[in-house]
Formats: C-alpha cells, structure tokens, sequence
C-alpha cells in the first residue's frame, strides 16, 4: 500500500533529517512510528503527503509513485489528524466533518448519512452533538471528531501525527481503544506518530523504532520486546515500558500443547482429562473442552494488557485463555506463563527485587 524506497531527507543547513529510508506498510495495518524527540519520525510521516518532499528516493502508493499523483487528488485519499485538533471554531460539528466530502462533490444525503455513521462510531450522538460548535465539546471529544473528520470522505490512508499526546491519561488510553475498535470495522492503513512507547505497542500491528534518522527496528510489538535487534532497542523499550503494560499475546504459550485440531476433536483423538482449546485448519478457534465436555470459556484480545487480563483471569476458574486476533488463536495465557514472564522481566540484587 505504502511503500518508501531509499528515501532521504537533508534540509538547506545540511541536516540529514532522514537516511536512506525503507519501509512497506501493508493495506489494512497500523503502522506505529516511535523514537526520540528529532529521530525524523514525522518528517517521514509527512512525506507521504507531500508536506515534505524527499531529497532523494521515492514513496509508492498502491505501486505509483506519489509525485504522479495529483496533489489534490492525493491529499484527499490520506485523511489528517494532528495533536492540535484544528476543528474550525465557526462551523458545527456536522459542518467539520463534511469539509471534504463536500470539496468532493458528495451529494448532501450522502453526507448527511456518513456523519451520522461515524459520530455513532465513537459514540457521540448526532442528534446531541451535530449542531453544537467545537468550543462546546470536552478535548477527548474534540479530538474524535479529528479522527472521524479525517475518516469522512473514506480515504484509504490515514495519517496520525500524535494525535493524543495533549490528552489527559484516561482520555488517551479510551481513545487508544476507540481507535482499536474503529480499525476493526474501518480496515484502513494507518501511519500512527508517537513519542509513547506503550502506545505504539498497544496500537501498532508493527512498530517502526527509529533513532537519528534511520530504523534501528521495524518489527511486531512482540519482536521488538522478546528480541532486540540492538542495545538502543533493549534500551528504549526497557526503560519506558512496565511488563504490566505489555500486551497477553507477548506472554501466552504457542507452543501448542494445549490446542487440538477440530478433526482430532470430531473423531475423538485426543485426551480426555484437562482443558484444551480448539481450532480447525486456518487456526480459527472453534471452542473448548475440560475432561472430554465442550466447555464455553472467556477468550482474551490479542492486545489486552497484561494487568486487565489479570483482573478477568482473578475473577475466573478456567486454567487456559484462548488469546485472538480477530477470530484466529495466537496462543493460550495462563498463571503459569504469567508468573514466567514477570520472573523474566524481574532481577535481584542484594536480595532486593529490582523491576
């Protein structure tokens, strides 16, 4: 969907802002941006709308090189939400959200049933807040309608430039969750801009860790923790991030053992004491059993912190939580793996326990 290739940025001073710069971001996935403050993480960001134009190498949409675009055409297929929400404070609500569809040609029902669409997305009620003006709204509610003004005219691109960075941390984090679930329904590809390392895990199907304008890392969230490709990676995730934090499927045991396939399941071959999970050829997990029953048990989202998965794991007698990614099984948490990885995140010195 996203491709940069040998992409280079030196300004007129001669600071290299970007270094020989690659990077696939594929249709449907968030891609998370992280590193230090002038690691070159929004100007890489802002190349792909042209708000900054590379030095030297290309950025490829959908196969065709950005400067073959048309500009306007371009900007309007990649919404844009930044940390400063920008509503324009003299329309309503509804009159943001349909800037662009309207700059488009949409036609006025057209409109008129996608705002409704997406305030009902992030569950703010048009009939409440369609008509009210930006200064009327709450910041965690400013900034939804950012997102979903972005979203309007359906790009299928979405840039996000640390967009809930000025956000107090109960806010950020159901904003962080409100755009987990939109993603499910919306599939679009998503280019995420952070300075919060627990928020490029939480969000991003893979995580780009850049340091002096190079990636050091690109990788899935769970790489970037197990392993390390450097010191500096060890070092930035090690230092900002709690294991509390980190997401179950990180933790969980793919190794199998607890899982049987539904043919093995259909045909009885399997044994008939303890739990064990089941799913059928593509891994998608079709139920439970403990001691040869079919059993209904409470599942775990792939991206579930570790401290609220405890919270349903304490309130719960089952020994295994299937952990899923839309549907698939990715692994099975339990006390065991817990208590496993805390130990591993955990070392002592002097007889004193040093997290």
């Amino acid at each position: 969907m996203i491709d940069f290739k040998n992409v280079k940025k030196v300004y007129s001073d001669g600071t290299e802002a970007i270094k020989d710069f690659s990077l696939t971001v594929n249709e449907g996935e968030i891609v998370t941006l992280i590193g230090p403050s002038g690691c070159g993480k929004t100007t890489s960001m802002k190349m792909v709308n042209r708000l900054i134009e590379p030095t030297s190498g290309a950025i490829y949409i959908n196969n065709k090189d950005i400067n073959d675009y048309n500009i306007h055409e371009l900007r309007w297929n990649i919404g844009y939400v930044l940390q400063e929400i920008a509503l324009f404070p003299h329309m309503t609500i509804e009159e943001n959200i349909s800037v662009v569809p309207e700059m488009k040609k949409w036609k006025r029902q057209e409109i008129q049933k996608r705002t409704k669409e997406l305030m009902e997305m992030v569950g703010l009620d048009p009939s409440t807040y369609q008509r009210k003006m930006p200064r009327e709204l709450s910041g965690g509610q400013q900034q939804r309608i950012g997102v979903i003004r972005a979203l309007a005219a359906d790009p299928d691109i979405i840039l996000m430039d640390e967009p809930f960075s000025a956000l107090d941390p109960i806010t950020r984090e159901q904003l962080q969750l409100d755009i987990r679930n939109l993603q499910k329904e919306i599939k679009k590809t998503i280019l995420f801009v952070t300075h919060d390392i627990d928020e490029a895990m939480a969000l991003g199907d893979k995580v780009c860790l850049m340091n002096e304008g190079e990636i050091v890392q690109f990788d899935t969230p769970q790489q970037l923790i197990l392993h390390p490709k450097t010191q500096f990676v060890k070092d930035f995730i090690g230092e900002r991030k709690s294991p509390w934090q980190t997401a179950v499927d990180v933790i969980s045991d793919q190794s199998q053992i607890y899982v049987i396939s539904d043919d093995s399941f259909k045909n009885g071959k399997y044994s008939k004491t303890g739990m064990y999970v089941i799913r059928d050829e593509n891994n998608m997990y079709t139920g439970a059993i403990y001691n040869g029953n079919s059993i209904e048990v409470t599942t775990l989202p792939n991206d579930m912190p570790l401290y609220k998965a405890t919270d349903i794991i304490e309130s719960n007698d089952q020994d295994l939580f299937p952990v899923l990614k839309e549907g698939k099984l990715v692994g099975i948490l339990s006390n065991k793996e817990i208590v496993a990885y805390l130990k591993s995140k955990t070392k002592m010195e002097n007889g004193v326990i040093q997290s």
